[in-house]
């Protein structure tokens, strides 16, 4: 595959627009997470946050954003032959603007491949090349769970409970109280975990320790950063308590998981 440009989670404000007439001239993959408007074959399509788009190089691109801010991920490229017929064995719809519900875990792809596009690593191709078929297959897991009939995707409180999702995952050292949550969605404490578990097939709690879990073991392969200050970051202000919980998660200590990360070995 030929990668031409990619970026994840850009933000613009409400005066965002892209008018392409002739196209791109490159196959651009969107992940839209706002509510937008494009315009396909003459006519305006309102969409929903979420959605995904994947244009042909010669197809007229116009779009715009339809709230207060628009964001998404995208990705210019050209594939190959086989990536091509793959996209179609896996009946990726083109031009067509398709919501998906939940696409967190798309997202997080996309910004894996960004993150190798532009690193110094010597199979970074090998590895973008991997992750767009990876890329392909879940698109293909989310079309099938949405025309295959899946409620959740439809639930009014989506949106929310998504950006929640999102929050914790960006900011896991933050101190998510369920209360605050379901108050601000008007729905009582079970109501509210019951919407979360049936979005997201894992509850708040699991949620949470997951997130920090990550961004803790991102942190120690990747700095040199004291432990104590790791798991502070994390949300945790004792440090027996956050080796404990790592433990659980991981099968080793955090001392035990940086000895064997990339950063111990390096010269």
């Amino acid at each position: 595959m030929r990668m031409d440009d990619v970026g994840y989670n850009h933000r613009h404000g409400s005066d965002f627009y892209i008018d392409r007439p002739g196209g791109a001239g490159d196959w651009l993959m969107l992940i839209v997470k706002s509510p937008a408007i494009f315009r396909i074959d003459g006519k305006m399509i309102n969409t929903p946050a979420n959605t995904f788009v994947l244009f042909t190089p010669e197809f007229p691109q116009y779009y715009h954003s339809d709230s207060e801010e628009y964001y998404d991920d995208w990705m210019h490229f050209g594939p190959d032959e086989d990536e091509i017929k793959l996209m179609k064995e896996l009946d990726i719809p083109f031009n067509v603007p398709t919501p998906l519900g939940n696409l967190a875990d798309v997202s997080s792809i996309m910004k894996n491949i960004c993150f190798e596009q532009y690193s110094a690593n010597p199979n970074r191709k090998e590895s973008v090349d991997l992750l767009y078929k990876l890329l392909l297959y879940k698109i293909n897991d989310k079309i099938s769970m949405k025309f295959g009939g899946s409620v959740v995707t439809e639930n009014a409180y989506f949106e929310k409970l998504l950006w929640i999702r999102e929050s914790i995952y960006r900011w896991p050292g933050r101190d998510y109280n369920i209360d605050d949550m379901s108050t601000e969605l008007s729905l009582s404490r079970s109501r509210f975990a019951h919407l979360y578990a049936e979005a997201f097939g894992t509850s708040l709690k699991k949620d949470i320790l997951t997130a920090r879990i990550e961004k803790s073991k991102e942190m120690l392969s990747g700095t040199v950063m004291p432990i104590k200050q790791i798991a502070s970051i994390v949300g945790y202000g004792d440090i027996s308590y956050f080796t404990r919980l790592f433990r659980n998660k991981t099968g080793m200590t955090p001392n035990q998981y940086r000895e064997n990360s990339s950063v111990s070995h390096r010269d």
